[in-house]
């Protein structure tokens, strides 16, 4: 069974994320950029990693947007998911990483299994996120703006927790 990283990246950071959680996981699993497939990919496999960053006031990177209508679509039973978000919690401290949380709720809602949901909210300085639920954070959290030094970390140690789901 075979394990895809699906991701949405405007300026390149999201998809160095993506190779970097790659590289961490160790495991056979295929690097797909949202914006060179469509959502069928989705139907194609079980275990996946989804990650976007947040734009603007809480956006939808462009890629994630043009097919969000189509993936609010997709029927998520059976597969495992987990989610991570890049984003600037002190420039856009009312909406960090929205975009994630935006993404989660369509896949929850369709029936998926989410893990690596559990990431503490502990060392970021945001107000609001769409991403934060009472577990903390959907996903794997990142700011490379200005918590670069903390990312290879971050990635390794959240990569720790969501391994023996995709193995």
């Amino acid at each position: 069974m075979s394990i895809a990283i699906i991701y949405g990246s405007n300026g390149g950071v999201t998809e160095d994320v993506a190779e970097q959680i790659q590289d961490v996981l160790g495991l056979e699993a295929d690097l797909i950029d949202i914006g060179s497939t469509d959502v069928d990919i989705f139907g194609k496999y079980d275990k996946m990693i989804i990650g976007t960053s947040t734009w603007g006031e809480g956006d939808l990177q462009d890629d994630w947007d043009d097919v969000f209508g189509d993936f609010e679509a997709v029927e998520f039973g059976g597969k495992t998911v987990a989610f991570f978000g890049t984003g600037d919690q002190e420039g856009y401290a009312d909406n960090f990483l929205d975009a994630m949380g935006i993404l989660h709720e369509v896949v929850v809602n369709n029936g998926g299994t989410v893990v690596g949901d559990k990431w503490s909210t502990d060392g970021y300085e945001h107000d609001e996120s769409k991403a934060v639920n009472d577990d903390g954070f959907v996903g794997l959290a990142l700011d490379n703006d200005n918590q670069d030094e903390m990312t290879a970390d971050r990635i390794t140690e959240w990569v720790t927790t969501i391994k023996p789901h995709f193995e």
